[in-house]
């Protein structure tokens, strides 16, 4: 059995709180660089909030593997034209309009693509966590998400730490040291600055500077 993920910080529960209290359907969108801990922090939401809860990741919307190598995007996987952007904004849409159930596909990190309605998000679930690194993005198709997240969170790690985790991240699963840092320099790190462009335009930016999130 895995260990409960730890205590969401007062500041962030209490804004948690504060969204859900607003009554009918809130998304609180979760951004950042890759390897920010977007994820950890969407579980972290979830266990505080409950079964009231549930997490959407954008990574779900990754082309599969032999549609990014037809298309010559293959060595740059995690760009914002190596998603479906259409299809996230359309299935963010449905999700702000809390009128149906809606499933959302879960990317599988061992199967290097995403799985089709694996993530149920019923009607009555008041509080969606979405998740990914280009909710706050003007171009490539992402530009209407913003628009439709109730509040939206940039995480700021350390980008040192941030690295490290991406590079642990490639090795795990299957890439070797030297293409782990390759890859990330060549093709993350591009991401990130992306992604840092859209900073300005969140409700509130979270550092952990001391082993967890604070405003």
């Amino acid at each position: 059995m895995s260990a409960a993920p730890p205590a969401l910080p007062a500041a962030l529960a209490a804004r948690v709180d504060a969204l859900v209290a607003r009554g009918g359907r809130r998304l609180l969108g979760i951004v950042g660089p890759p390897g920010a801990g977007k994820s950890t922090l969407g579980r972290r939401v979830a266990a505080w909030a409950g079964p009231g809860c549930a997490v959407v990741p954008m990574d779900g919307f990754h082309l599969a593997p032999p549609e990014l190598t037809r298309l010559g995007r293959a060595d740059r996987k995690g760009a914002p034209d190596t998603f479906d952007a259409a299809g996230f904004v359309a299935l963010v849409r449905r999700l702000a309009a809390g009128q149906e159930t809606v499933w959302a596909p879960e990317y599988h990190r061992e199967l290097h693509h995403g799985v089709a309605g694996a993530i149920p998000v019923p009607p009555d679930v008041p509080l969606v966590v979405v998740e990914g690194n280009y909710l706050l993005l003007e171009t490539d198709g992402f530009g209407p998400v913003a628009e439709l997240l109730d509040e939206t969170w940039y995480l700021a790690p350390d980008d040192e730490v941030r690295r490290e985790r991406l590079v642990a991240r490639h090795i795990a699963y299957g890439k070797t040291p030297e293409r782990a840092r390759e890859w990330v320099a060549r093709s993350d790190e591009p991401n990130a600055a992306l992604v840092a462009a859209g900073r300005a335009r969140a409700d509130v930016v979270l550092h952990d500077t001391v082993g967890d999130w604070a405003p």
